[in-house]
């Protein structure tokens, strides 16, 4: 999850290691927790691979100057490519993963987003169904959990379902003017 976040993030703007590490973590805290030590030796896999570039060097303030890396054309097929798979994570893993991907939803076309919205949906139908027929503990404690457990997935269902209803929405609403826009460059005549 850190080497797609980090992709993603250079591939907005370009940062030095410490401000990525600051914006994983404003941004994906709810997520994934942040190691300061995983960031210099990721940066590093990162540029050793083809996904990121050096691309100048910043003076820091009061220590060793800072390198600013880029994402490279490369970067930007494995960040799409890790976007796109369906790895076979644990539940909790997954519930971070696709958070993760939702942030960055905007830097993909509406077709992705609307299929890894779709696969996350039928995850947790098949996860809610799964234990919805399951029986019931006997500790008490255990019945709490497992119901506030159905609780948030009837939650993450419902704002799935939301999502995909704007989604394809939007895409309709993009389909129309693409249509309009194609008939008034065709030379077809405007309405009075």
């Amino acid at each position: 999850m850190l080497e797609l976040s980090a992709l993603g993030l250079l591939q907005r703007h370009p940062l030095h290691g410490y401000r990525l590490k600051q914006e994983l973590e404003l941004f994906m805290s709810s997520c994934m927790s942040v190691n300061y030590g995983a960031i210099y030796p990721l940066l590093k896999r990162l540029e050793e691979r083809g996904y990121i570039a050096a691309i100048a060097r910043e003076s820091g303030d009061a220590g060793p100057s800072r390198t600013i890396y880029d994402i490279t054309p490369t970067g930007r097929d494995r960040w799409r490519e890790k976007m796109l798979e369906h790895p076979q994570d644990s539940w909790v893993k997954s519930r971070a993963r696709f958070a993760i991907k939702f942030f960055f939803f905007s830097d993909l076309e509406p077709e992705a987003r609307l299929e890894l919205m779709e696969h996350r949906l039928v995850l947790c139908r098949a996860r809610y169904k799964s234990f919805a027929e399951k029986p019931l503990p006997e500790d008490s404690y255990q019945v709490v959990v497992w119901n506030r457990h159905l609780d948030v997935l009837h939650s993450e269902i419902k704002w799935l379902q939301k999502q995909i209803a704007i989604e394809v929405e939007q895409q309709g609403n993009r389909d129309t003017r693409k249509a309009k826009v194609g008939r008034n460059h065709s030379g077809d005549r405007q309405p009075s």
